[in-house]
């Protein structure tokens, strides 16, 4: 790939070379100097003041410099009235760059690993341009055709929308560091998302990112400081002939047009997939800007389900291509309308339904449990699954609490969209395991340490069969002693002591609970005193799945001591990896999760070794209850699978899509054609000829997603 193809074709024009050349000669000069200057200061312990100067003298010795020298030229001088939209231009590729230079130096060590790695900054300037040239096509309407006489109007909405932009440009980008580090991408919609929860967030990156926050405030506090001081100088334009820029628009909008294309010879406009040239997507994601990957998933979030960015499939032909991995048989299947709806029976017939408790680990991923090869964290977990039958193959769906939440309580298959716990149309009458055990005439419920509104689980828990739903205001109001509250809410030994105080409520009442743990959440808050630390430092990661291994471990304590233990099905799963991140398109080594089933009917000290995927589980857990389950699920109960069955497994990575069958994974990526990679020990993905029909599997599951969730066909019949 030259380089020279990665340019956009504008840049070769006169004007923009000699202005770009002109600040290639002032940059490296004025950076010095603004470094000594920093140092300086410091060394004095006077960084607030003197660094505002500093900056304050560098961008006036950039623009004092850079507009005296193009303004020599004549004809710039009768184009100095679109100096806001250069100047614009200017200070939005300054921030990019050195944006994307620092991250480069951050994560260095693993970016120079990918051949080629450089062309992250060529194509990094491309997609920087196409922001900033959508960005100035609205000021330089106005300043065009709006007459002389409303100068002063044209002015003061120059500098507002100016800074507000390169201010929002800024904010983005300075927050990236920390998320590329969380989530091994730059932001996108979980970005979003967690905006939406600022009491939480706030308490998180208080606790989490105080210097980074520190830093950021620091920066953006300049700028403010500069768009008082100096938006006059920098934003306002000139009282120009009225028929000269005229006659000049034409040339300015196909140059702005130009570059937001940034090509007149591709069919469709360059975006997000021309940044892609390697397999690791961290590298990928540099060549974009963060305000394009946040205002792309604000974009998107139109196109809930939508699936074309993967290519098409007749209906008919992806419901066909999902049947051929479930178990049921095409007599199975009891209503046309709901493609998918078939009854499972039970693995066996009992004369008393066993109750059914799940216990999803917030973010415990197999690398911290000991018993499945990882780091020595979890003795309890460990010891726990001997009693029961332990997965040491099963891989989550997703990176989200979301999504984890979709695969273990409803059995959804992941798709692009949003996960159907947000999303509108799966608000109410979305099959859910509640939905199904609601029927069966069983107390539902949800059991959570924090707010239950976030990540709107209230909403989809409520509309969609959970009858009670027991949170942080009723830890509060109940009058019990707690042992420790912290960001995310009461610690996992308070969300055991009430779910087992709840369950003994039921007397003989079958139920089904959803416990969902905080403590092992960032910032790692949980009480002192419990664990012996892994760490010298208390809040970390290790200590933290440290201590909600304690918590699980309690739980069971307790609950062997009620009389329901011995009718109950129990589930420890997590819901997905803390974090999520690799050299791969998709890291498949951290979908890897525990879990382990333990009750009546369940071998003791088995271990299903098998590639599985989370959407399993739920058919699974039917299967044990001792009841058949009219369900729209495509999962396997795993009890009941043909050992001469492929293992499968479906991922969900950001935008990218990965499915699975036993070391073979096709990996499809919006607009791409698809991709086939072997698998070896989950790390290291091996390029292999594309099987055609295993990519059609693959993409008939996602289409298949899009299509239950937009015609609302997974669900159960409404009752007669």
């Amino acid at each position: 790939m030259p380089v020279f193809y990665l340019m956009p074709e504008f840049f070769t024009k006169q004007i923009l070379k000699n202005y770009f050349t002109q600040i290639q000669q002032i940059l490296a000069d004025l950076i010095l100097k603004f470094a000594i200057n920093i140092s300086a200061c410091i060394c004095l312990n006077l960084l607030i003041p003197i660094a505002i100067g500093s900056v304050k003298k560098l961008c006036e010795s950039l623009f004092s410099s850079l507009n005296q020298k193009l303004m020599s030229n004549h004809l710039m001088k009768k184009l100095s009235y679109l100096k806001p939209i250069f100047n614009f231009i200017t200070i939005g590729l300054l921030i990019t760059t050195l944006s994307r230079i620092f991250l480069f130096f951050l994560f260095k060590e693993r970016v120079v690993e990918t051949p080629n790695f450089w062309y992250i900054f060529p194509i990094g300037l491309r997609m920087d341009l196409i922001l900033l040239c959508y960005l100035s096509f609205l000021p330089a309407v106005l300043i065009t055709f709006l007459p002389n006489k409303w100068l002063k109007f044209t002015n003061t909405f120059l500098v507002i929308y100016s800074f507000l932009f390169l201010f929002l440009i800024l904010f983005v980008e300075l927050a990236s560091p920390d998320f590329v580090k969380q989530y091994d991408t730059r932001p996108n919609k979980i970005f979003l998302d967690y905006l939406i929860y600022p009491k939480e967030v706030v308490g998180m990156l208080l606790k989490s990112y105080l210097t980074s926050i520190m830093v950021t405030f620091l920066i953006l506090g300049v700028v403010i400081y500069f768009a008082f001081k100096k938006g006059k100088k920098y934003f306002h334009t000139i009282s120009t002939e009225y028929k000269f820029k005229l006659m000049i628009f034409p040339l300015v909008a196909f140059l702005l047009f130009f570059g937001a294309r940034s090509s007149l010879v591709s069919k469709r406009p360059i975006n997000a997939s021309n940044a892609v040239f390697s397999t690791d997507q961290l590298t990928n994601t540099l060549g974009l800007n963060s305000f394009y990957t946040v205002a792309f998933a604000a974009y998107s979030i139109k196109n809930e389900g939508n699936t074309k960015m993967y290519g098409k499939m007749d209906q008919a032909e992806a419901i066909a291509r999902v049947k051929k991995y479930m178990i049921a048989g095409p007599n199975d299947f009891k209503d046309a309308e709901i493609p998918f709806l078939h009854i499972q029976q039970p693995d066996s017939v009992i004369q008393k339904p066993y109750n059914l408790v799940i216990f999803l680990q917030e973010s415990l991923g197999a690398e911290y449990v000991g018993i499945l090869g990882g780091k020595p964290l979890t003795p309890e977990f460990d010891k726990l699954s001997k009693e029961g039958t332990l997965f040491t193959n099963l891989y989550c769906t997703g990176t989200r609490s979301v999504r984890g939440i979709e695969a273990v309580v409803t059995g959804f298959l992941p798709s692009p969209s949003e996960s159907v716990v947000k999303l509108g149309n799966s608000q109410q009458g979305f099959f859910t395991l509640a939905d199904a055990l609601k029927q069966k005439e069983y107390d539902t419920s949800f059991i959570y340490g924090g707010m239950a509104n976030f990540d709107n689980m209230a909403s989809f828990f409520n509309g969609n069969g959970f009858s009670d739903i027991v949170d942080q205001t009723d830890f509060e109001s109940d009058g019990n002693k707690y042992a420790f509250k912290g960001t995310w809410g009461y610690s996992d030994e308070d969300l055991v002591t009430k779910a087992n105080q709840y369950f003994k409520s039921k007397g003989d009442k079958p139920f089904f609970s959803l416990m969902f743990s905080t403590s092992n959440h960032e910032p790692f808050e949980y009480p002192a005193g419990r664990i012996k630390p892994y760490d010298k430092k208390p809040a970390t990661v290790n200590n933290a799945m440290k201590y909600a291994d304690f918590s699980i471990g309690k739980f069971f304590e307790m609950a062997k001591k009620e009389a329901y233990f011995k009718n109950t099905i129990f589930i420890v799963i997590a819901d997905h990896n803390t974090r999520t991140y690799g050299k791969n398109l998709v890291p498949i080594n951290k979908f890897h999760i525990p879990a382990f089933i333990m009750g009546p009917g369940v071998a003791k000290g088995a271990v299903y070794d098998r590639l599985a995927s989370q959407i399993d589980i739920p058919p699974t857990l039917l299967g044990y209850l001792g009841l058949p389950f009219e369900t729209p699920m495509v999962g396997r109960n795993l009890t009941k699978l043909d050992p001469k069955v492929q293992g499968r497994s479906i991922m969900q990575f950001n935008d990218i899509n990965a499915f699975r069958v036993e070391n073979q994974v096709v990996i499809m990526q919006p607009n791409l054609k698809p991709l086939q990679f072997e698998i070896k020990n989950d790390t290291t993905l091996i390029p292999v000829k594309l099987n055609e029909d295993l990519a059609k599997d693959a993409l008939a599951h996602v289409i298949t997603a899009g299509n239950l969730y937009k015609e609302s066909k997974y669900k159960l019949r409404a009752k007669k």
